[in-house]
């Protein structure tokens, strides 16, 4: 039993410490008693317990067990887990190329990044996976579920999927290293189109890059900005108030509020709008959270922008990580953030100016003897200037591009987000900058 004391005497001298004033003398008698508790159901499992168990991993087991159960995103990383934390928010690393989540024992789908296995499979935000290669995710802690599905590159993992209450479906996917390139850009006509598939050390510095090639790109006829947050699951947090910043000249972005008042940090906006005032309309879904979240919040409540799309995820905490020495680190969820106006999205998420949900618009086409126009009535007068009627437009079929993502058998087709002939969230974006755009004109004139 002399792990037990040695247990029961680091209590000791730490509830000695901590503990010296008479007001906590019942909570620290009360906390000896249970760490005494601890201390006899460790003993009790590494002398009893069917087959030997790793001390490490009991105590592992423990500190995941005691940081989950606070809320979802705290966890225990170990040595290797936090490395790969380490990874991730530099840009790059092994994989499916998914954010995930627990709830109710399922692996739920936050959401796929772009360009990786779980986004050309066709993986959606709500997704829940039920099982890992046939052995189901419940009663597995989140860290287990994703170390399972990390593994050597070029290596398969059989995923079922559970999708809105439909008929499971199985998805096979292969492994790869994920390089995130977080920004993306392309001109549509004269409005730049920005995605940003979440915050990462570099996001702000790429963000502006992309701007100003668009700028270059477009000219001075360029409209203004769509900005697309839709499954981006977030990241860092000086990134979201750095990118929140690019558009904003002054004001609040966002506050901190742990939990003692005087922790409260507020970040402000500095001058400078990397836009020049253009319309900026921003896109998010269920899939855009945290850090996306706080964009959304401060763009929309200083009226920088319009926020055009569905509800977003509604995860409005701040987690912050500590490190462990050479055991890794813990992730702990240390604070609730506020937007400018002072309201929490916490699991309400932000509602859109503008609902729209992402849909499948097909054009009806009728046939060219079928189509009626005044040149088409008999005795129609001709055009003054000799202009004659403009040929049909070609069918649908044959004007849009092919799609070569291939969705996973059994799941519904995938929307190539960016494209507005299949994009009906970004074409209504498109639509909206572009009248205001024409209203901003025509006040200047």
């Amino acid at each position: 039993m002399i792990r037990k004391t040695m247990i029961a005497a680091s209590a000791t001298a730490l509830l000695a410490s901590s503990f010296l004033t008479p007001a906590f003398a019942a909570e620290s008698k009360e906390t000896y008693r249970l760490m005494e508790l601890f201390a006899t159901v460790f003993e009790k499992v590494r002398a009893e317990y069917v087959e030997p168990v790793k001390d490490e991993d009991l105590v592992e087991a423990a500190l995941n067990g005691m940081l989950s159960s606070l809320d979802p995103h705290s966890s225990y990383l170990n040595a290797k887990n936090a490395k790969d934390m380490d990874i991730n928010t530099k840009g790059e690393f092994g994989g499916l190329g998914i954010e995930v989540t627990m709830e109710n024992g399922w692996v739920k789908v936050v959401s796929p990044i772009d360009d990786t296995p779980a986004f050309r499979a066709g993986l959606q935000p709500g997704d829940f996976i039920t099982h890992l290669d046939g052995e189901p995710v419940q009663g597995l802690s989140l860290s287990e579920a994703v170390d399972r599905m990390r593994g050597m590159v070029n290596t398969d993992i059989k995923l079922t999927v559970r999708r809105n209450g439909s008929a499971p479906f199985d998805v096979k996917l292969t492994r790869a290293v994920i390089k995130i390139q977080t920004v993306r850009s392309h001109a549509e006509g004269k409005i730049g189109y920005v995605r940003i598939t979440q915050f990462s050390a570099t996001t702000d510095t790429d963000l502006r890059k992309h701007v100003e090639a668009l700028k270059k790109d477009i000219g001075k006829d360029l409209g203004g900005f769509v900005v697309d947050l839709r499954n981006n699951p977030g990241g860092l947090l000086d990134q979201a108030i750095a990118v929140s910043d690019d558009f904003l000249d002054k004001g609040e972005i966002v506050s901190t509020r742990s939990r003692r008042p005087e922790d409260t940090q507020r970040y402000n906006a500095k001058p400078g709008d990397i836009t020049g005032g253009l319309p900026v309309v921003l896109l998010v879904n269920d899939g855009s959270a945290s850090a996306s979240e706080i964009v959304a919040g401060a763009l929309q409540d200083h009226r920088r922008a319009v926020v055009l799309g569905t509800r977003s995820f509604g995860k409005g905490s701040v987690q912050t990580l500590m490190p462990l020495g050479q055991y890794g680190s813990m992730r702990l969820t240390t604070a609730r953030y506020y937007t400018p106006s002072g309201r929490s999205i916490q699991a309400v998420g932000i509602e859109p100016d503008i609902k729209v949900l992402q849909s499948k618009v097909e054009p009806i086409n009728v046939p060219e003897r079928e189509r009626r126009s005044e040149a088409s009535l008999r005795n129609a007068l001709a055009n003054p200037d000799g202009k004659a009627a403009k040929p049909a437009t070609p069918a649908a079929e044959d004007a849009a591009p092919a799609h070569e993502d291939k969705p996973a058998e059994g799941a519904p087709p995938v929307i190539k987000m960016g494209d507005p002939a299949q994009d009906y969230q970004l074409a209504r974006a498109l639509d909206l900058i572009r009248g205001l755009s024409i209203y901003r004109s025509n006040g200047a004139n």
